[in-house]
């Protein structure tokens, strides 16, 4: 399932104008807490489709009976461009389990590439609800690549991805590659196009580097 929550009018396509902005996106504290805003909307729709149980709150005047979220949620992300959105969606899921994976581009001599991962921290994600965050779907190698990782050793209940900008062609990779039950994938935006290098266009350039300093 596919939701793309950016075609509603809301403040949300504020946050995702100024991260594209480049009059604006070089500013990167700006970045990074737009990148977390973004995440705790996505935090709050998600939210809706969690499980919940029925408890009693007692207050200074009596008792109250609410439906309260479950425990039961691992938050991951790919370093190091998904952290400010992680850490937006754990704001919210303050109580969340967490794990994250590196992954890097493999380069050949003949300039193309493959996507391998580096590093995995992951707690038991079995019967849970797993959520894992990337601002940018480009080719969707990578996320597909975390997921296989996150789930080697266990199966979740369901898994939610989050993405703010995403190409067509990496969701239809992700379509093709991934289950295609107990999955959603939630996009701020979808561009349609994807170069050669699988950068995503108009997109908003690279992520990690305009939250946190070009790399070498």
């Amino acid at each position: 399932m596919i939701r793309i929550i950016g075609e509603q009018n809301s403040i949300l396509n504020k946050f995702i104008s100024e991260i594209r902005d480049v009059n604006i996106q070089n500013d990167r504290l700006r970045f990074r807490r737009n990148l977390e805003r973004i995440g705790e909307i996505f935090a709050y729709e998600i939210s809706k489709e969690l499980e919940y149980e029925n408890k009693d709150v007692k207050t200074p005047l009596g008792t109250s009976n609410m439906n309260i979220m479950k425990d039961n949620i691992v938050l991951a992300t790919v370093l190091r461009a998904g952290l400010p959105l992680h850490q937006g969606l754990l704001n919210y899921y303050d109580k969340a389990q967490n794990a994250f994976v590196g992954s890097f581009r493999k380069y050949h001599k003949d300039n193309s590439f493959e996507i391998k991962s580096g590093y995995i921290s992951t707690p038991d994600i079995e019967n849970k609800f797993l959520i894992i965050s990337d601002p940018m779907l480009a080719s969707g190698s990578s996320l597909v690549l975390a997921y296989k990782d996150l789930t080697a050793n266990g199966e979740p209940k369901h898994t939610h991805i989050v993405t703010i900008i995403a190409a067509k062609e990496g969701v239809e990779y992700m379509q093709k590659n991934l289950p295609k039950e107990k999955f959603t994938i939630w996009i701020g935006a979808l561009d349609n196009e994807l170069t050669a290098k699988s950068y995503i266009v108009p997109g908003l350039g690279d992520a990690g580097d305009l939250a946190y300093g070009e790399k070498i």
